[in-house]
């Protein structure tokens, strides 16, 4: 299990928009391979640098207004907000150190 937190349609501007750190919403769906390959990898990374990042989970297929917004067309998909706006987007299911390095000038 993720050690994530969920994010919903409902709760996405409170926890993800409003926040005050800089969060990573990892949009996902229960039925993709590629999706459950990266989520321990981003557990990690969140445990490593809780202090910098946040990151949370989309489930795009129960929070579709969400995922409509951000125009998610293929998952795993992530993107990093800072104050409420989209700061960088990383498509696809990569390596950690891929991953640390796309997400680099958020772990510094």
């Amino acid at each position: 299990m993720s050690a994530a937190k969920a994010v919903t349609d409902a709760s996405f501007e409170a926890d993800v928009l409003n926040s005050e750190k800089t969060v990573l919403v990892d949009f996902w769906a229960e039925w993709c391979g590629p999706c459950r390959a990266v989520s321990p990898i981003l557990d990690q990374i969140a445990s490593e640098h809780a202090d910098k990042i946040e990151i949370v989970k989309l489930n795009v297929d129960e929070n579709p207004a969400t995922a409509a917004k951000y125009q998610i067309t293929s998952i795993p998909a992530m993107k990093v907000y800072q104050a409420g706006e989209v700061k960088k987007t990383v498509i696809g299911a990569k390596p950690k150190p891929a991953l640390e390095h796309d997400l680099a000038e958020f772990l510094a």
